[in-house]
């Protein structure tokens, strides 16, 4: 008697790797930045322009001299301030997109300061304007962070829709009852007093640096070695197993979120004061949502963060220079996005292995293995 033969179908799935060693994993994510360089030279060619050329002018422009070097360390300021604030939230799988708004909220808050009392000396106006700033952006972020806390409301809807609410606010201002008088009907406000600047360090470098750098260092000792860290660390992995463990959840939550959006304030400030000495319409190219792609590029390490948030400042500075060869500047967008596909994509082959399997053909679909990404406690 003949056993009937089952028909098969193939069909891909995803097994989790074990044991993979660190060094493999590292190779992945350079070679998945480097596919991505590769994928934005060949859309370059395709568009009828000389990508060897590209890429060597974006270069000069970020790190050819000292101008551009500085004008990249200029860059790196908001980039790593917003990095940190979107990763402090990331490492508790709490998704913060709302950076960029926290940013508005916290040059805003900066420039009224420095607006209001122009005569104050730098010593007592430069804080104050920095804790306005923090102060502003940590209650930008409370709305979603009570909304997520208590209402399980999508902290990614709520932080986003606010970032074009702080954006707008910023217009009305500059357009309406903070416009310069004298300003030939351009949207900003009077500029600052020379005490509302940040101290100078060379070029248009300023004193923002060293801050923000002291500020990875600092986020980085917290959370290797204190206890919130380890609370946050707890929480991001299993908040099932943190709740057993006695650890207060929703009052991470909130804090965590009150923090971030402080940083990301912070940002706004240190761009107004010591960059533009003025508040006006376009201070952000865009800060907060890149932040998320140097977060993740970092795997949300403080420390690697800096290395990542100089590049991608030189990313930007350099996107300036290749407009001469008549390449438009989204040019530099799309590398961006390049290299945030291919990592994460890296990412996903670090953790697991793609493999063909045969499943009967009546049966349902293989189930698809867990990513890994768990959803907000």
């Amino acid at each position: 008697m003949s056993v009937p033969t089952i028909p098969m179908r193939r069909t891909l799935v995803l097994e989790p790797r074990t044991g993979l060693p660190v060094w493999r994993g590292t190779a992945l994510r350079l070679a998945s930045i480097l596919v991505a360089l590769l994928a934005a030279a060949l859309i370059v060619e395709l568009t009828g322009h000389d990508a060897v050329r590209v890429f060597a002018m974006l270069w000069n422009g970020a790190f050819g001299s000292m101008f551009g070097f500085t004008e990249t360390l200029v860059r790196t300021v908001p980039l790593l301030l917003c990095g940190l604030a979107v990763a402090l939230c990331f490492r508790m799988l709490l998704w913060n997109i709302g950076a960029e708004g926290q940013f508005h909220m916290g040059a805003i808050a900066a420039s009224d300061v420095a607006l209001a009392y122009p005569d104050w000396p730098a010593w007592i106006l430069l804080p104050t304007m920095a804790l306005a700033a923090m102060v502003a952006g940590g209650l930008w972020s409370l709305g979603p962070a009570l909304a997520r806390a208590y209402l399980r409301t999508n902290e990614v809807i709520t932080t986003l829709l606010l970032n074009y609410v702080a954006i707008n606010w910023v217009l009305y201002l500059v357009y309406g009852p903070w416009k310069d008088p004298f300003g030939f009907n351009f949207p900003f406000t009077p500029e600052f007093s020379p005490n509302a600047i940040l101290p100078s360090l060379f070029g248009r470098a300023h004193i923002g640096l060293i801050i923000a750098l002291l500020i990875a260092v600092g986020m980085h000792i917290i959370l290797q070695h204190t206890r919130w860290g380890y609370e946050i660390r707890v929480v991001g992995e299993s908040a099932t197993a943190a709740r057993y463990s006695g650890i207060n959840i929703v009052g991470n939550i909130l804090l965590v979120m009150v923090v971030s959006g402080a940083l990301a304030g912070l940002a706004g400030m240190m761009e107004v004061s010591g960059l533009i000495g003025r508040l006006q319409r376009g201070i952000s190219p865009g800060y907060g949502y890149t932040a998320i792609i140097v977060a993740y590029l970092a795997r949300l390490h403080p420390l690697s963060m800096i290395i990542a948030a100089f590049l991608f400042g030189g990313l930007q500075t350099g996107a300036y220079s290749i407009q001469i060869l008549g390449v438009p500047l989204a040019t530099a967008q799309m590398i961006q996005g390049a290299i945030l596909f291919f990592v994460l994509m890296g990412e996903m082959l670090s953790l697991y292995r793609v493999r063909w399997v045969g499943v009967p053909a009546a049966a349902p679909d293989a189930p698809r293995v867990s990513t890994g990404v768990k959803p907000p406690a």
